[in-house]
């Protein structure tokens, strides 16, 4: 894989805090721009009822994904909540061939190794929630968190919030339609500057 994810499409990072609404609005922009993918994450996390293999998410027991670490298959991996989640090199590659732009919607620490690795060939998008207590809200109201996984969570988010500035655009989640049609303008100004630089 070359340094710029073996095409000439953009790699958009879509990081903020869980519970801010980043899968909401990710699924908006797929449903909007048909010239995005979004990468499909791998992770050690036990699937739910809901979930599908290869759709949600690719799920690895530990041993599979360490396999994947030791092959340097990812893009970058880290442990959240203790459970580990990757990005497959392999699925950015594929997306990159077919011509698309690829989204990762991934935590706030891969989104920093990835900028990494690759400052100057990706977009980075921080999507913030309005308040500290409206993320709280959302959390609780998906209501698939204990007491502890909540407190647990919002220890990370003091913490995301914090690396902000890392990232170039940033995005308040306060009214959904806003934050995606935001976020389409962006994208839409960055392929005109990729593509200038490019040609």
């Amino acid at each position: 894989m070359t340094d710029n994810g073996g095409g000439s499409g953009l790699l958009i990072i879509i990081s903020g805090p869980s519970g801010v609404g980043k899968g909401t609005i990710c699924r908006a922009l797929l449903r909007r721009d048909s010239d995005l993918a979004l990468s499909i994450s791998a992770t050690t996390r036990v699937q739910s009822d809901r979930e599908t293999h290869g759709k949600d998410y690719y799920f690895y027991t530990e041993e599979a994904f360490q396999e994947i670490v030791d092959n340097d298959g990812f893009l970058e991996w880290a442990e959240v909540h203790g459970n580990r989640y990757g990005t497959m090199k392999s699925q950015v590659q594929q997306i990159m061939d077919e011509g698309k732009d690829c989204i990762l919607e991934i935590d706030v620490q891969g989104g920093l190794q990835i900028a990494q690795k690759m400052k100057n060939d990706c977009l980075m998008l921080f999507i913030k929630p309005p308040s500290e207590d409206e993320l709280v809200r959302r959390i609780t109201k998906r209501r698939r968190e204990t007491e502890e996984d909540i407190k647990r969570r919002m220890i990370t988010a003091q913490w995301e919030m914090t690396q902000e500035d890392k990232y170039q655009y940033t995005i308040v989640n306060d009214h959904l339609e806003s934050a995606i049609v935001k976020i389409l303008e962006i994208i839409r100004e960055e392929r005109k500057a990729h593509a200038s630089a490019i040609h």
